[in-house]
Parts: structure tokens; C-alpha cells; sequence
């Protein structure tokens, strides 16, 4: 399940079962569907085993940035807001988290973010170019506590592989998590990469466009950590 040149037929399988998500129970509020109902035609991309022009999706040859597993899109919006002269493709699986971006974009008038609800794997598969994003962003992924579940991890050096042709040349990409031992592993994964360059000599400060979510903020108040990880593509 791969289309980047880096693999080969040995690794094919292993990488099928890479998934970007893990579906839960979550309960949609009237508002939610109520933006889901509205504002999809203009605001959702739904998935299609073909390549996506961005800049026609968008409507403009911006600088494009992925973000697998927004949750409920607050920090989404807020990176857009802050950032309007790029373009933001937001990808999840959660209803409730889906309607409540599409209710915040409708909110704060933001015309640069487009939504996807599907897994995240598959799109960058079979409808992202390469070369065609400046960034990406993967804030927070499951962090599968218990040991004999780390393989279900996003980040690993198979999925990495999958993103990194579709990234161009300068382009970054933006890891970050709360869980220090996933930390580690997301610092081993990249830095296995030759294309990759590390922003920092470990972990990266936290840069002023990712907002502190409330999560993160009251981890913070008990004592928890939040580890950023930002590594540039070199070639």
C-alpha cells in the first residue's frame, strides 16, 4: 500500500496495515450535523482514487499544508486564521470533531481550510501529488500506552516513507505529543530518514503558530510534558 519509489515489495504489505485512526463513539451535537448538513459542499472534499489539484481546490497557488487527526479542529482553525496565506487540508474520521471545524470555519469566515473525512493513509496514497505540500502537521496521535499496541502507531518509519515524496523540497514536517516515550520514537523514526533534517538538536521549541490547546495546557499545570518535533526535507 505504498506509491513512493522507497519501498519495495517486502515492505508492501507491513505498510497496508498503517491506519491514521482508530474509530471511537462520539456523540454529534445539533450544531455539528447542522454544519456537516450545510457546509460540506463547500468546505468537504470527499475522497476519490484520483489526484487532487490543491491549488484548484483552493483556488489559488498558496503554500499547502496536511494535517492528519485535527480532533475537534480548534487548533485548526486557529493555525488558518493566523496563517491566511496558506492553505490547509484537514483530515479525520471523527464526526463530531468533523462538524465542529465546519462550524468554526462557517464562524470565524475562514476561506483557507478544506476537510476530509476519511483515512488519512489513503489520501496521501491515491490523491496527493508529489511535491505538491510545503508542510505537515500531526499533532497529538494516539500514542497506544501499552507496548504489545505500539505497533498500531501512526509514526512510524513506514508511514514517514509514504509522506515524505509527496513533501517538497524545504517543505517540514511538524510531530508533536505529550507522551514522552512516543516522543523518543517519533525522533528515531525521522531521524532514519536521510531527506530529513532535524530543526533543532532534539526537540524543536514550540512555534508560535500551534496553539496551546486546553488539554495541553492543563497536562502542563499537573507537571506534563509536550514534545515538538520539526524536521525539513532536504532533498
Amino acid at each position: 500500500m505504498t506509491d513512493s519509489p522507497s519501498f519495495n515489495d517486502q515492505n508492501t504489505d507491513q505498510t497496508r496495515s498503517i491506519r491514521s485512526f482508530v474509530l471511537r463513539q462520539g456523540h454529534m451535537t445539533a450544531a455539528q450535523q447542522r454544519a456537516i448538513d450545510h457546509l460540506w459542499p463547500q468546505f468537504g472534499l470527499d475522497y476519490q482514487d484520483k489526484l487532487l489539484d490543491l491549488n484548484h481546490v483552493f483556488q489559488r497557488p498558496a503554500p499547502k499544508i496536511l494535517e492528519i487527526g485535527f480532533g475537534m479542529g480548534v487548533a485548526t482553525a486557529a493555525i488558518a486564521q493566523n496563517q491566511p496565506e496558506k492553505d490547509f487540508l484537514a483530515i479525520d474520521v471523527h464526526g463530531p470533531g468533523v462538524g465542529n471545524l465546519l462550524k468554526l470555519i462557517a464562524e470565524q469566515q475562514l476561506s483557507n481550510i478544506r476537510v476530509m473525512r476519511h483515512d488519512a493513509v489513503e489520501v496521501i496514497q491515491h490523491m496527493l501529488s508529489h511535491n505538491s505540500l510545503d508542510g505537515i502537521h500531526i499533532f497529538f496521535p494516539d500514542p497506544w500506552h501499552k507496548k504489545r499496541h505500539h505497533k498500531r502507531r501512526l509514526i512510524q518509519l513506514e508511514f514517514i516513507r509514504q509522506l515524505l515524496p509527496k513533501l517538497k523540497t524545504g517543505g517540514y514536517i511538524h510531530l508533536a505529543t505529550d507522551w514522552q516515550e512516543y516522543a523518543k520514537q517519533m525522533l528515531d523514526v525521522l531521524n532514519q530518514c536521510p531527506a530529513l533534517t532535524n530543526t533543532a538538536t532534539d526537540y524543536a521549541e514550540k512555534p508560535a503558530y500551534r496553539p496551546e490547546t486546553k488539554f495541553e495546557a492543563r497536562g502542563k499545570r499537573l507537571g506534563h510534558g509536550v514534545w515538538d518535533i520539526i524536521f525539513i526535507k532536504n532533498q
